[in-house]
């Protein structure tokens, strides 16, 4: 009952928050416009598309893009939707009553997540939305769009989680937006951060762009949801000890 209060609470003050409901909007119409874009490229070459022997569809070729951005553009955003989940409290200083109160910590942690899960999955479902519209007018491949859409799902909730810790390491906001883009940017790139071939196997392992393309491409391993469901406990577990540190510090 307590999780859900909390969760309650966490998402209501987003929905008041003109600065969430103005990042969500640029989002959806930036996304709406590069699905446009996207749908106008593939009408353009749809003849030739047509002369091949398997030709890819519109699944791969509209919609398959359409969610590689929102990955980007949610890993770029999302830290200005977390950053006020701790940080503003510790700054009001009102963060030691919620950790010294008779509540699980965990409860805190889990209802704060929840509840910014819940803003999030406005963005989701729009994004969802988008390629569904053209569900009457052409064939979508359903395999890969539920593919796409739980690789959506996993990257956000782990941003969501990985944004929460930082949130809770500092009582400026703007410095836990900038910390989590960071943090969020290195993981995303993390593949890449090495010639070395054996090197960037490694590191690809570790890297949120590795595993959320495998998903994009419909394939849908224990590997890549194991990854984002344990990215996102850490970051969880972790935010719940730091809550901890400052109850024992209070």
């Amino acid at each position: 009952m307590t999780l859900l209060v909390i969760a309650h609470a966490e998402l209501r003050s987003l929905l008041r928050s003109p600065l969430a409901w103005a990042t969500l909007a640029s989002v959806c119409a930036l996304l709406a416009w590069l699905f446009l874009l996207q749908i106008d490229q593939y009408t353009l070459y749809r003849s030739q598309l047509l002369a091949l022997a398997n030709p890819p569809g519109v699944t791969e070729l509209v919609v398959k893009p359409l969610f590689g951005s929102a990955g980007l553009i949610l890993m770029m955003v999302l830290p200005v939707i977390t950053m006020r989940s701790f940080a503003e409290q510790a700054r009001n200083q009102t963060l030691t009553l919620l950790t010294t109160a008779p509540i699980s910590l965990t409860a805190i942690v889990l209802g704060k997540f929840a509840g910014l899960c819940g803003f999030l999955l406005l963005l989701i479902g729009v994004v969802l939305a988008m390629p569904l519209s053209l569900a009457s007018a052409t064939h979508l491949d359903w395999g890969l769009l539920a593919a796409a859409s739980l690789g959506l799902l996993l990257l956000t909730t782990s941003f969501t989680a990985v944004g929460l810790y930082i949130s809770s390491l500092t009582s400026h906001p703007g410095a836990a937006a900038m910390l989590t883009f960071g943090l969020l940017l290195i993981l995303w790139f993390l593949e890449s951060a090495t010639s070395d071939p054996g090197g960037t196997a490694t590191l690809a392992q570790f890297s949120t762009l590795h595993h959320y393309r495998g998903l994009l491409s419909g394939l849908v391993s224990s590997g890549d949801i194991g990854y984002f469901l344990i990215l996102t406990l850490l970051a969880l577990s972790l935010t719940r000890l730091r809550l901890h540190s400052q109850r024992y510090q209070a």
